[in-house]
């Protein structure tokens, strides 16, 4: 891993794990945006938050300079705002010309459909902020989480939005194994077993192999089935501290 990409995954790694903690949010968000800044060349960065009225409740802003500060104000007052409350801006890149270009972004904090804030940012000169989208919205999607998970008003529900979202990726996986394994598998396991229709024309040993081979592709298609059918996954210890789904039935499984 190149050191940018390092620093990236350390700074979505300390709001994760520090979120997560129950750390506060202003002051991680604080952190975050100045990381952010010196690692893309951000001269300005904030972090604005409203309620469910678009009211304004909490704005984190990290700046190089005061009037740093007074341009990324000025753009979310006279743009970015009119634009999410005229045009329902959900998420925007720009760049202006002039003796000294100038680039923004501003990205939504959106969790189940609803926008709670954004995070907006500034830079000067000639790179362009638009190369560094992917990472810019990995971080907005985290800073989502870490307010979200930080949100005493209970109107979420936390754990049942992770399961969903867990169950939602094995699903996904299982439809994929079960695809691209089963497919292969049907076509060994076919061939197999016509071998073993012509048992007559085969020695001991050959059937003995034949055999052990079918019944490893039986097994492998009951485990691709139970995966595809599993509704409340569990897990249960595999080794060195990792756990594996344990598909082993009961109310798990169709």
């Amino acid at each position: 891993m190149d050191t940018n990409r390092s620093d990236k995954f350390e700074i979505l790694r300390r709001l994760a794990t520090e979120g997560t903690s129950g750390a506060n949010i202003n002051a991680l968000a604080q952190t975050a945006l100045q990381m952010t800044a010196e690692l893309v060349g951000l001269t300005a960065a904030s972090l604005l938050l409203w309620n469910d009225k678009q009211e304004m409740v909490t704005t984190v802003t990290y700046a190089g300079s005061d009037d740093h500060r007074r341009k990324l104000q000025s753009l979310e007052e006279d743009l970015f705002a009119s634009l999410r409350k005229d045009r329902k801006l959900v998420s925007a890149y720009m760049s202006f010309g002039g003796e000294v270009p100038l680039h923004s972004f501003s990205l939504p904090l959106q969790y189940l459909g609803v926008v709670n804030g954004a995070v907006i940012g500034l830079q000067e000169g000639p790179r362009t902020i638009v190369a560094e989208d992917t990472f810019l919205e990995a971080l907005s999607a985290m800073l989502t989480l870490v307010y979200t998970a930080g949100d005493v008003t209970g109107s979420v529900d936390i754990q049942k939005t992770i399961d969903e979202a867990r169950m939602a990726a094995i699903a996904e996986t299982a439809v994929t194994v079960n695809h691209e394994v089963n497919n292969p598998l049907t076509a060994i396991l076919g061939n197999v077993q016509l071998l073993l229709f012509k048992r007559d024309d085969l020695d001991d040993e050959l059937k003995a192999k034949l055999k052990v081979i079918e019944e490893a592709a039986l097994s492998i298609k009951d485990v691709t089935q139970k995966l595809l059918g599993l509704k409340k996954p569990r897990t249960k210890d595999y080794t060195d501290g990792t756990s594996m789904l344990d598909l082993s039935g009961g109310d798990d499984t169709e």
